[in-house]
C-alpha cells in the first residue's frame, strides 16, 4: 500500500524494489492497481520478477489501471475498496504515507492484520506506535521486511 501521486521518489524506488523480491519469495503483490505511485511500482518491479499482480480498482470500468495487473477487480466503491485490500492481504505493508495509505493502516490495525512500515515519516510514526497494535513494525530496507513477513506468517 502507499500513496499514488503524492509517492517520493524513495517511495517508488522502494515499492519497485520491495515488489520485485516479493514476486521472487513466490508471493502474490496486491495493491490498488492504478496507473501511479506505489501501486504501479510495485506490481512493475513484481512483473519484471516473473510474478502475478492483483489490482483492487477502484472504479466499475477499470480507468487508469496499470498495465502491469495481471488480475484486475473492478470494485465500482471508491476508497472503499481500501477494506478489499486490506482484509485481502495477510501482510499490509505500507511504502510512504498519504490520506488513502493512513486509511489503510489504520483499518489493518482495526482488523489485527499485520503491518510493516516503510518510508514512513516521524509524524506517522508516532501516530500509528500511538495506537499500540502488537503486530505493527518498521523495515528500512527491503530484505528486513522480508524476514518480517516471514516471521509473521509464520506466528499466524
Amino acid at each position: 500500500m502507499g500513496p499514488g501521486s503524492g509517492a517520493t521518489s524513495s517511495d517508488l524506488d522502494t515499492a519497485y524494489i520491495l515488489g520485485n523480491a516479493l514476486a521472487q519469495e513466490g508471493y502474490l503483490v496486491l495493491t490498488g492497481g492504478r496507473a501511479s505511485g506505489v501501486m504501479e511500482s510495485a506490481m512493475k518491479g513484481a512483473k519484471a520478477a516473473g510474478g502475478t499482480t492483483i489490482g483492487i480498482l477502484p472504479s466499475p470500468d477499470g480507468a487508469n489501471q496499470s498495465e502491469f495487473v495481471d488480475i484486475a477487480i473492478k470494485t465500482d466503491t471508491g476508497s472503499g475498496r481500501n477494506n478489499i485490500n486490506v482484509l485481502t492481504s495477510d501482510v499490509v505493508i505500507a511504502v510512504g504515507v498519504g490520506a488513502g495509505t493512513a486509511s489503510e493502516i489504520a483499518l489493518a490495525i482495526k482488523n489485527d492484520k499485520p503491518v510493516i512500515l516503510m518510508n514512513q515519516t516521524d509524524e506517522s510514526l508516532k501516530f500509528f506506535y500511538s495506537l499500540t497494535h502488537p503486530r505493527l513494525y518498521q523495515a528500512g530496507e527491503v530484505e528486513a521486511t522480508l524476514q518480517l513477513i516471514k516471521q509473521v506468517l509464520k506466528e499466524k
